[in-house]
């Protein structure tokens, strides 16, 4: 018996962004960020080399939707309509009540604050609407923005699994940060 509960993918709003299911229609946005060298560098997936990769992600995505299970919500940055990332509950064990999140961001975004904006959100809506006690973000250890997110959204640092993750053709330290229900 699986350890995952059933989760409806709520559209959540913040100041600038709208979290939401992707659509085959932002097949062009996600590829233009998951095609980039540098935003696929410190990420366990592979650059999108093709748009095929990036329909194979979408298919991923909507198959998740179709399941209830947690999936990832597009940002689309409000201004434009455009889908400039995706966050989600990349896991949630429901009986321990603790989730992991995973995001990426449009290489155009970083630097604004927005990943925090989009992370204390769906923190905000994990803790609130999920009863999460726990929740977890993990990164390469020379992922200097991811872990500066964590910072900003009031995660603490808990350690350094090393040589955690085999990706990209070698072993990485993984930093892991957490935040807990009420801090």
């Amino acid at each position: 018996m699986s350890d995952q509960g059933r989760f409806e993918i709520p559209i959540l709003e913040t100041e600038r962004l709208r979290l939401r299911k992707l659509k085959d229609t932002d097949v062009e946005d996600i590829f233009r960020y998951g095609s980039d060298e540098e935003v696929s560098r410190y990420v366990t997936w592979d650059r999108h080399q093709t748009i095929k990769d990036t329909e194979q992600f979408l298919d991923f995505a909507k198959g998740r939707y179709a399941e209830k299970q947690v999936a990832p919500w597009g940002i689309e940055w409000k201004k434009t309509g455009k889908i400039i990332g995706t966050i989600d509950f990349i896991w949630w064990k429901p009986k321990h009540r603790s989730a992991e999140i995973g995001y990426v961001l449009s290489r155009d975004f970083w630097g604004k604050g927005i990943m925090t904006e989009a992370a204390k959100e769906v923190i905000r809506f994990g803790f609130e609407e999920m009863d999460l006690v726990r929740i977890q973000a993990r990164c390469l250890d020379e992922n200097i923005g991811s872990s500066r997110v964590m910072e900003k959204v009031g995660m603490s640092f808990e350690g350094i699994l090393r040589k955690a993750m085999f990706t990209k053709g070698k072993h990485w330290d993984i930093k892991i940060y957490s935040i807990l229900q009420g801090e």
